[in-house]
């Protein structure tokens, strides 16, 4: 835990929830793994989540039950309950999530179930571009009941922000680069493969991470600057995707 640039009292709860599981689980807890921000050296203590893949050899509810105690004792760690061949098996379907789980992962306890899976990225296009349509989507209804709540209006923002950079980063792949992790190099890859305000988004992160304040002109500007700016990626996202096989 050495390794992790996150305050020790992040890394006793980091511990201290591992070790409960293992209690809880003996030879059930296959392993214990801490993957994202935390992993990356980016988490922001009090506005970051802490993302762990608990992996065990049955996740039926009745034994799930047996650690809700412990997940609702830590309500700033985010728990993925997985087994292995759940793993194995849907790789395809989730590319987005587990290339991004092997990019940036330390193992609390037990087997590194990560280190040789195999991601099919066939399904990465069709991912990226279903899930920011439906993001897309979302804004568009949520903004007309939150344009008169600022506050509302930051808040989901700030929210749609973190989620909507992490499938960018993987339309980044797409392009056949190898993407950044940190938020900010990320936002300087958009921004040369997609001519993207990268001054607004800036601004967005800057005030997620409360390194600024906005104002209320500069939420309604920037909510609608950040949606007009995804509207253009994905129709670029929409555009390169590959002809239908058979089609001339």
């Amino acid at each position: 835990m050495e390794k992790l640039n996150i305050s020790d009292k992040i890394k006793k709860n980091i511990q201290d929830f591992s070790q409960r599981l293992k209690d809880i689980y003996q030879e059930g807890l296959i392993s214990v793994i801490l993957y994202g921000s935390a992993a990356s050296g980016e988490f922001v203590d009090s506005h970051s989540n802490l993302n762990v893949l608990a992996v065990l050899n049955n996740v039926d509810l009745n034994n799930l039950k047996k650690a809700a105690g412990v997940v609702n004792k830590f309500p700033m760690i985010n728990p993925l309950f997985l087994t292995e061949e759940y793993i194995a098996s849907s790789t395809d379907i989730f590319p987005i999530e587990f290339l991004d789980m092997r990019e940036n992962y330390l193992v609390l306890y037990g087997k590194d179930v990560l280190k040789n899976i195999n991601i099919e990225t066939r399904n990465l296009r069709f991912q990226c571009e279903q899930e920011l349509k439906a993001k897309l989507l979302n804004l568009r209804q949520l903004y007309l009941r939150t344009h008169r709540n600022n506050t509302a209006l930051r808040n989901l923002l700030f929210k749609s922000f973190t989620s909507i950079l992490h499938i960018l980063r993987n339309v980044l792949r797409l392009k056949g680069k190898q993407p950044p992790y940190v938020k900010k190099d990320i936002l300087k890859e958009l921004s040369l493969e997609f001519k993207i305000d990268s001054e607004a988004w800036g601004r967005i992160l800057s005030a997620k991470n409360k390194q600024i304040k906005l104002s209320n002109e500069d939420i309604q500007d920037l909510f609608i600057n950040f949606v007009s700016e995804l509207e253009k990626i994905v129709e670029i996202v929409d555009k390169s995707r590959p002809a239908a096989a058979g089609a001339g």
